[in-house]
């Protein structure tokens, strides 16, 4: 039975005059009924929000850290709710749903940990004798209310990355989910509510991206933290002005695969992260570089392992491989692989669509400026390539727009250092997939891959100040 969902305004659950359909990827059924929030639902959230943070400013850290524990507590309690609400409004596999509703409890666990040590430092003055007897301690304030837009593809976790070190920070927050997955959101808003949140601590409004502008534009919001797509996270931050910005956006990560590499563990790792929900992952693995010398056995291998994935409904606990969250989606895909044909690429599997699905594709033979290489494909497509040398290998991932993770496969400690010293990424993971993340590990990119850093001690830094107080003792 699907379930209809209001508005949630502070602790106001609202009716709105206009509905939308939440439809599941699989097979286009309405899952849930949403109301849609228009500009004095936004408005009303942002008064809100500032009322609100005049109690959560002053709230002690032991409150933060007990709301936090809490909500943590109910997402475990509400374990397979939320799983379910995330398989059927994102065509996310249960399996993987349940991961990300599993590591949103782990957000919330550590965000209630760091709300305890929101510290500063001590910091002598007296370095030129105008200055003796004089001590300097700083200490971070909360920013103040601010706006978190989320993307469809962890509906859960992502919104968790922004809701969680607001709390612990003592700011306020207004959430606008994607329109295709609005409801895990909502849910999650709930549990806030239930936990002891101030009214108005969070509010969530599903809505239009013009409804949704005052969140970007009001001076009243200190901060956006926005996940999303490289195009409208820098159009927004253009918009934003005065306000402090994180953008995590997007990126087509790169994994070499040297030949010390342990191939056992390597190709399952990178079937994995190429195809893990769709490759709807802005750390799915897009690019992969092998030596020549492992080239031919490596593709076999990772054709093989791609053929073991099963396709069915994401609801059933066998499936392996998620539909794309819509049709254009999905076309785009296909149209990209096509012109890489076209262009003289081979697909080695994969390759053909139908709706929703499209399936898991090996490209060869492709070349840097292809689109299945350059931009971000956000589908179930990756491409291999050969390199001669370990350094031919690392400018190959670094001829790319984005920096957000990559991946080295190799037991040599120079090689790692060198590919650490040298790619252009917020984050290198060695012997592991690029598609690793574990929650309270600072993450994030550069160049088009955005700015700014979460994981929960690192968005904490992000949204709060740094203030100095200068004491003479003389």
């Amino acid at each position: 039975m699907r379930r209809e969902f209001k508005l949630l305004i502070g602790e106001e659950r609202r009716e709105s005059s206009e509905k939308m359909e939440v439809r599941n990827p699989y097979n286009d059924e309405v899952v849930g009924i949403v109301h849609k929030g228009a500009a004095q639902d936004i408005d009303d959230a942002i008064e809100k929000a500032v009322r609100a943070f005049e109690v959560t400013r002053r709230m002690a850290s032991h409150q933060r850290s007990e709301i936090l524990h809490t909500v943590a507590q109910r997402i475990q309690e509400r374990r397979d709710e939320f799983a379910r609400t995330i398989c059927l409004e994102a065509g996310k596999t249960i399996t993987d749903s349940r991961i990300e509703t599993d590591r949103a409890v782990n957000t919330f666990t550590i965000a209630a940990e760091e709300a305890k040590r929101v510290a500063g430092e001590v910091i002598p003055l007296d370095l030129l004798p105008a200055s003796a007897n004089r001590l300097g301690m700083t200490r971070r304030f909360p920013l103040g209310p601010m706006a978190g837009i989320s993307p469809f593809n962890f509906p859960l976790n992502l919104v968790a990355h922004k809701v969680a070190p607001c709390i612990a920070s003592g700011n306020t927050i207004v959430v606008k989910p994607a329109s295709t997955t609005p409801m895990t959101a909502l849910l999650l808003g709930e549990v806030v509510v239930e936990a002891g949140m101030v009214d108005g601590g969070m509010s969530v409004v599903p809505c239009p991206g013009s409804a949704g502008e005052p969140l970007v534009t009001d001076a009243r919001l200190k901060k956006l933290t926005f996940t999303g797509s490289a195009e409208i996270g820098w159009y927004l931050k253009s918009k934003a002005v005065k306000k402090k910005v994180t953008l995590e956006l997007g990126g087509n990560a790169g994994a070499i695969v040297h030949t010390d590499a342990d191939l056992d563990y390597a190709v399952p790792r990178l079937v994995r992260g190429s195809f893990a929900y769709a490759g709807q992952i802005c750390i799915s693995v897009q690019r992969i570089f092998v030596h020549k010398d492992i080239y031919q056995s490596f593709i076999e291998r990772f054709v093989e392992e791609t053929a073991k994935l099963r396709r069915g409904d994401p609801i059933e606990e066998t499936t392996d491989l998620s539909p794309m969250i819509d049709e254009p989606n999905a076309i785009r895909a296909e149209t990209w692989v096509n012109e890489a044909v076209e262009g003289g690429a081979t697909v080695m599997t994969g390759g053909q669509r139908e709706g929703t699905y499209y399936e898991p594709t090996v490209l060869v033979d492709t070349r840097p400026e292809m689109k299945v290489n350059c931009m971000e494909v956000f589908a179930p497509i990756v491409t291999i390539t050969p390199y001669d040398r370990f350094e031919e290998a690392v400018a190959g991932v670094n001829d790319s727009d984005f920096g957000l993770q990559a991946g080295v496969f190799t037991r040599d400690v120079k090689r790692i250092f060198y590919a650490y010293d040298n790619i252009d990424v917020g984050g290198l993971i060695v012997n592991d997939f690029p598609t690793y993340r574990i929650d309270h590990m600072p993450y994030g990119g550069v160049k088009d891959s955005g700015f700014g850093r979460e994981g929960l001690r690192y968005a904490i830094e992000e949204m709060t100040e740094l203030k100095l107080l200068a004491l003479n003792l003389a």
